[in-house]
């Protein structure tokens, strides 16, 4: 077997377990509990630090919708938050909690964040 043939077979295994990963073993995304509606307004949680977590939230469209972005002993690049769809770039603070308003999403328009190198993402889809 030569080079290339390993290494695309390694890259298929890689691809078939992180697929099993993300989807769970149930064949649907993993259900997280990040998503919360308070007084009409609704709120998306995100941990900053190492990443950010979830990757990937679910949330109403159509609903006044703000993103809080949680901090503890946060100091990598996750702290330089980006997300170019409603003009926010904010270095976070280490600890603590920091809030952005994204307005009313549309179905079928996600929210992406991204870190200061790039590395690190998340996606907030809204249904």
């Amino acid at each position: 077997m030569n080079k290339t043939s390993l290494i695309a077979i390694t890259i298929l295994i890689l691809g078939v377990f992180g697929f099993v990963f993300i989807m769970g073993s149930s064949g649907n995304p993993a259900v997280v509990k990040n998503v919360e509606v308070k007084d009409g307004i609704q709120y998306v949680n995100i941990d900053a630090g190492g990443g950010y977590s979830p990757k990937v939230s679910l949330a109403k469209a159509g609903i006044p919708t703000k993103l809080i972005v949680k901090t503890s002993g946060s100091f990598d690049c996750s702290s330089l938050l980006s997300i170019r769809s409603v003009g926010f770039e904010k270095v976070l603070p280490p600890t603590g909690e920091t809030e952005v308003d994204v307005g009313v999403p549309v179905a079928g328009v996600p929210l992406r964040g991204v870190c200061s190198m790039g590395m690190y993402s998340f996606l907030v889809n809204f249904e």
